[in-house]
């Protein structure tokens, strides 16, 4: 996910997920309530919401009389986020620390629209990390260019194109961004697509939209029904992005799992704890496939656009689904940013994927510079390594993000090994012919 549209748009939509962690007792045997009193789930929720280890059975086997005793383990038990388990299989380990080939990285964030003193000033930027930085990492990773998706709009467009893009030619390139606080207006069409020309003009090589579109975005400020995906006031901006033949990056819909109860049975229970306000389950917020069937029929009505489907494709739990939006739009494509948490853990059909698609994968990370909240999307050293181990290596059950605990979900992934051929395709020539770069 976009850690930095978490922390933005995100706020005045969080509903309370979050479990009550005022008491938290835990013993080595819990009583179970009965029926009378607390669901199973109600119980979790009043012990603080603390998944319990006590490293007792559930329940207690008949033992032969010769059996040795047993003594109980110390009361207390362990709390499931301090649970770091270490693996005990001795497997194949290999860090890569430059890329086979060089590389360009579809999905990063360097600057995002606002600023904490002007929120509402729809031209305004903030820069997360100054250019020569971010060059020091890309010089030891092997990476050429990076693409800054969230370049903003207007006069903070035209910042951070002389910033990064005019200081550094060919390093970076900046996406600009639609301006939703004037959807409402009568005369937006227009002046957006106006507004998509004026910033091809000042440099940007493309148009990122965030899931503001389809989850945030409502009518008349914050107060109205959801605006949909493919509501037709924005067929001007997708049809001035195929007539300038610049791709539109879009991400309409976090992980599926977003969209469940955050209970027992949803495998993201941690990681939809620990953030709350990322749960899209309940209240007004469309369900997941209905989000996909609405990018699906702006993908169909604008034929002529070049769509990048961010995350690949916003469902990389179903690959099956994504095949079916590649084949059936053939001027899509798909990212890798902040999934190989979920391709690494199906990597026979993962390596299938890659394998038919190879022309239409870009390698991207969802990169943010200090996303101490997101250690997956955190720019450094050890994030590109492990991407790089990902695609290079077939070294088994390795740690998806640079994390003590598995950010996402508690697995870890296996590498692809895929060729060099595939390699060379996704790691750069896949971007390059989409951004009409030059070698």
């Amino acid at each position: 996910m976009d850690s930095r549209e978490s922390k933005s748009s995100r706020a005045e939509e969080a509903q309370s997920n979050g479990v009550d962690g005022s008491t938290g007792r835990t013993v080595s045997e819990p009583e179970a309530p009965s029926q009378s009193e607390l669901s199973r789930r109600e119980w979790l929720t009043a012990a603080g919401g603390a998944l319990l280890l006590p490293g007792v059975p559930q329940s207690k086997p008949a033992k032969p009389a010769a059996r040795p005793h047993t003594p109980a383990p110390a009361a207390g038990g362990l709390r499931l986020e301090r649970f770091e388990p270490k693996s005990m299989l001795h497997v194949t380990e290999t860090r890569v620390e430059r890329a086979r080939f060089p590389v360009i990285d579809m999905h990063t964030h360097l600057s995002f629209a606002g600023r904490m003193s002007a929120p509402e000033d729809a031209e305004a930027v903030t820069v997360a990390m100054p250019a020569a930085d971010v060059l020091a990492v890309m010089d030891k990773k092997n990476i050429q260019t990076m693409v800054n998706l969230t370049g903003g709009r207007g006069a903070g467009l035209e910042q951070v194109v002389k910033q990064f893009d005019a200081a550094h030619p060919g390093r970076f390139i900046t996406f600009t961004e639609p301006w939703w606080s004037r959807a409402s207006e009568a005369g937006y069409p227009a002046f957006q697509a106006e507004q998509i020309e004026r910033a091809h003009k000042a440099g940007a090589r493309g148009l990122k939209v965030l899931k503001i579109l389809g989850l945030y975005l409502r009518e008349n400020g914050s107060t109205g029904k959801l605006v949909a995906i493919d509501d037709p006031r924005f067929d001007p901006m997708w049809e001035t992005c195929a007539s300038l033949d610049i791709p539109v990056a879009i991400h309409i819909a976090d992980p599926e799992a977003f969209f469940l109860p955050t209970d027992r049975f949803n495998e993201r229970y941690e990681e939809l704890h620990n953030h709350p306000d990322w749960s899209f389950y309940g209240r007004d917020f469309p369900p997941f496939k209905d989000l996909l069937a609405a990018r699906d029929r702006v993908f169909a009505r604008h034929p002529k656009t070049t769509w990048v489907a961010l995350h690949v494709g916003h469902h990389a739990e179903d690959l099956t689904d994504v095949c079916a939006m590649l084949d059936r739009f053939p001027r899509a494509h798909v990212e890798l940013g902040a999934r190989i948490g979920e391709l690494g853990r199906q990597p026979r059909a993962s390596r299938r994927f890659f394998d038919k698609y190879q022309d239409r994968i870009m390698f991207g990370t969802d990169a943010v510079p200090h996303g101490d909240e997101t250690p997956q999307q955190i720019f450094g050293d050890t994030l590109y390594e492990i991407y790089y181990r990902f695609l290079e290596t077939e070294d088994e059950y390795f740690d998806y993000a640079p994390a003590p605990v598995p950010p996402q979900g508690r697995w870890r992934i296996y590498g692809l090994g895929l060729p060099e051929q595939i390699l060379k395709k996704v790691y750069f020539e896949n971007a390059a012919r989409v951004l009409h770069l030059q070698g």
